[in-house]
């Protein structure tokens, strides 16, 4: 790591343009921005520990520079892409079903016209 780097001011940049708003509730519009870096933060470690892992099998002892130069193989990177996949399904599952459920609860448009025809 770039021990020059200030990730603390880094941090704290505004990004440049409008901050997108999503709720009508820009407090629900800062919970969500903090829950889906902390998600981003579980990824990273959830990736680490699968290197910590991996490197204990192959050597059985490890340091930190094995674990900063480690390079997965492409199965590897597989799965942990899947991995990765599932992980984002299960954080997402909530806003997912909440969509599906709207999708459901409307009657297509064509069955509307078709029944005011009738009457």
């Amino acid at each position: 790591m770039n021990e020059d780097f200030d990730w603390v001011a880094a941090s704290g940049r505004r990004a440049k343009g409008k901050r997108p708003e999503y709720f009508d509730d820009p407090a629900l519009d800062r919970l969500y921005s903090t829950v889906f870096a902390l998600a981003a933060e579980v990824s990273a470690l959830r990736e680490r520990q699968d290197t910590v892992e991996r490197l204990l099998d192959a050597k059985g002892t490890i340091n930190r520079e094995d674990i900063e130069t480690y390079q997965p193989d492409r199965a590897a990177g597989e799965e942990r892409g899947l991995a990765t996949r599932a992980y984002v399904s299960r954080i997402m599952r909530g806003f997912q079903q909440h969509v599906e459920a709207m999708e459901a609860e409307d009657p297509p448009i064509m069955e509307i016209v078709e029944k005011l025809a009738r009457e």
